[in-house]
């Protein structure tokens, strides 16, 4: 496996991990913060935005993911930067989100 997969595996996987609370949100129906609102990141976006933006995600997660390289699941050296990846960003838009809804450290 070449260095760049491994970027590209990390990479996709903290895209994959911004795609659950937008998309969740917009599925929802909720307003939520998102790059787009004013102030960036602080605001609320619609459902309708954060929906887009939840979808725009999974799609780069995908290209960086499955079409970079040959990701297996059963390979532990594409799994475990994929999860690395997912986990860092699970914990950044936990304290990033969780100032706005009560969940903050």
């Amino acid at each position: 496996m070449r260095w760049y997969h491994v970027v590209a595996y990390f990479i996709g996987g903290a895209f994959l991990a911004n795609t659950i609370p937008h998309l969740v949100a917009g599925v929802s129906g909720s307003p939520f913060q998102s790059p787009f609102a004013s102030p960036p990141g602080e605001g609320l976006s619609s459902a309708v935005v954060n929906t887009l933006w939840g979808l725009g995600n999974l799609a780069v997660a995908y290209l960086l993911i499955v079409r970079v390289g040959r990701f297996e699941l059963r390979r532990w050296g594409h799994v475990i930067p994929l999860a690395l990846g997912f986990s860092l960003m699970s914990f950044q838009l936990a304290s990033h989100f969780g100032r706005f809804h009560g969940g903050a450290l």
